[in-house]
């Protein structure tokens, strides 16, 4: 099982705070304004000979593998080592690589074309985490085309100190390297962002009303989520507040009609013997073969196809399903360059533009619960959200 994505610690990890950096919203009318919007994704292999230095890469990332300084090189070597051969055919079945970089390229495309206009020139570009392009090649692209502002947007709706948090950390050592100074808006996280919501929800309508017209059995959602250790939440990581507030609002728009629908929430992916955020995936479609239902099973979290979604969940789990008896196995795609996930984005960026420079999330101040101490706004901006410390 492709299991690269997150690891095994939990040590403290600091994210950089914008919040400090705040100032009045850029001039929006001068003719084409550049506007450089920055994709942080995670990135993915281009060759079988890529595999072992992107592992390697992600291994030697502090927010993923949370060990002393000391012992992480080697401990990265040892674990990149052992997952290479897994890793090398789970990518046999994509080719050889990942799909990431090109799927990531339309959506890019698709979302500089929504934005540009007669008084803005709006173009993305990709950084990658662990692999090309990275953030610094993007940094310098940046500053060669000229940007007058910078907005970043990570695309993972859900902020987590192992992806959004890593992503940005190494944007500001990019930025600083270059020396690419320009007024800078972060969006830190969109998970329960009405076009998001409103687009995702319209995805697993469609595939609910294909899947019911030909399953057998009754059917229950299963809304499958990338795993975190359960130390690296109860430290403060708000990702899996922000999953459960996704899927609860998707199946409120699917429930609006008045249907009720047998759903819950699960987490994949688990790479570690320490415990993970559950119920797993796989126990839940076992439990799916006891209820006798099928299973539709709906990537959150994950807005592009990527080894999770078209190997572990297309093959491995497809599998356990029809080993364990499951009466129908079906998947929801993923957003890709979904024109209501394209136009949801770009309102996004308009909409978080006008708050000005400096960090925010999607409903401008911060939308976590005072508990999550690792929320990137935790200084200086009061929660939405009413929920004890």
């Amino acid at each position: 099982m492709n299991k690269e994505l997150f690891a095994i610690a939990d040590a403290d990890y600091d994210l950089p705070d914008d919040q400090d950096n705040r100032s009045p919203p850029p001039a929006l009318g001068s003719p084409r304004r550049k506007l450089a919007i920055v994709l942080f994704n995670l990135g993915g292999p281009d060759c079988p000979e890529s595999i072992k230095p992107f592992l390697l890469n992600l291994f030697h990332d502090p927010a993923i593998l949370r060990v002393p300084f000391f012992i992480r090189p080697l401990l990265a070597r040892v674990i990149a080592s052992a997952r290479v051969k897994p890793a090398t055919e789970n990518y046999a079945i994509l080719g050889g690589k990942s799909p990431l970089l090109e799927l990531t390229q339309d959506q890019a495309d698709s979302l500089s074309a929504a934005l540009s206009g007669p008084d803005l020139d709006a173009r993305c570009f990709i950084a990658m985490r662990y692999w090309h392009p990275f953030s610094l090649e993007a940094a310098s692209a940046v500053k060669a085309w000229g940007a007058d502002e910078v907005f970043l947007l990570p695309l993972y709706p859900h902020f987590s100190t192992t992806t959004t948090g890593s992503s940005l950390a190494a944007w500001r050592d990019a930025a600083l390297r270059v020396g690419l100074a320009r007024p800078v808006t972060t969006l830190c996280c969109w998970f329960d962002d009405d076009g998001y919501v409103t687009a995702t929800a319209a995805i697993v309508r469609r595939s609910l009303a294909e899947a019911r017209a030909v399953a057998t059995a009754p059917l229950r959602i299963l809304f499958s989520a990338h795993g975190l250790p359960e130390t690296i939440v109860a430290r403060g990581d708000p990702y899996q507040f922000q999953i459960e507030a996704t899927v609860q609002s998707v199946v409120d728009h699917l429930q609006a009609d008045g249907e009720t629908l047998d759903w819950q929430v699960c987490y994949q992916s688990r790479a570690t013997p320490q415990k993970w955020l559950d119920p797993s995936t796989e126990e839940a479609i076992e439990a799916a073969a006891r209820d006798k239902v099928a299973v539709l099973v709906v990537p959150i979290a994950f807005v592009s196809e990527h080894s999770e979604t078209l190997v572990e969940l297309d093959v491995e789990y497809r599998e356990l399903a029809e080993k364990m008896g499951v009466p129908g196995y079906f998947r929801t795609p993923a957003q890709n360059s979904d024109a209501g996930f394209i136009a949801a984005l770009a309102n996004l960026v308009q909409s978080s533009r006008g708050r000005g420079t400096g960090i925010c999330s999607f409903m401008g101040a911060r939308a976590c619960p005072g508990r999550h101490k690792d929320c990137p706004m935790r200084l200086g901006t009061p929660a939405l959200l009413s929920a004890p410390a």
